[in-house]
């Protein structure tokens, strides 16, 4: 075997062993420790955040677990007519954040991080950052309010402030779920010196 073909099998061998980690979801989704503790560089990015934003990370972490479980090229379902024609995806929500193209786009231009990326834990927590931060100032909702964040992330500001999602009971139950999961998350970061 020529050095030039062991090289680019040693190249591609390395380079897929590398972009795995942020495409599969951690083990024990219901322990913030573990999470962190299998990956460190998301504590890194959450702790970023916080201290950049205001948003605390047990909040961080129960955005990403209800919106990708933690799986970084995360995507909507697709969509299909009479149950066998596909017709592409549900929204163009993707990664880590699930933000919308339209949003994401926002967020870089407001930023000037026009390098970001959906897929990156840094690049993600940032933009849940920016955005819940906004809505502490457009809607006065605590960055502590796990609930009431969720609900303005997921109907955007201006559904939040018109109360859209009160007709959405499936939304409400999930809206508590995250706030019940942001206090476990709270918790056990704090149990295991996280905080």
């Amino acid at each position: 075997m020529s050095r030039l073909l062991r090289a680019t099998v040693l190249v591609l061998f390395t380079a897929s062993c590398g972009s795995g980690g942020n495409n599969s979801a951690p083990r024990h989704l219901d322990d913030a420790c573990s999470i962190l503790k299998q990956r460190p560089t998301y504590l890194k990015a959450m702790r970023k955040t916080s201290r950049r934003w205001g948003i605390p990370v047990n909040v961080q972490m129960a955005v990403i677990y209800q919106e990708s479980k933690f799986i970084g090229n995360a995507r909507t379902p697709f969509q299909y007519v009479l149950g066998v024609i596909p017709m592409g995806r549900q929204s163009s929500a993707y990664g880590f954040s699930q933000a919308l193209d339209a949003t994401w786009n926002e967020y870089r231009k407001s930023t000037g991080k026009w390098r970001a990326k959906r897929d990156r834990i840094g690049d993600a927590t940032d933009f849940i950052g920016w955005y819940m931060d906004a809505s502490t100032e457009r809607l006065g909702i605590s960055k502590a309010d796990a609930r009431a964040q969720y609900l303005a992330y997921h109907e955007g500001r201006t559904g939040y402030s018109r109360g859209s999602y009160r007709a959405k009971p499936w939304l409400m139950t999930i809206a508590s779920e995250i706030s019940q999961r942001s206090a476990t998350y709270q918790e056990q970061l704090g149990a295991c010196g996280k905080l």
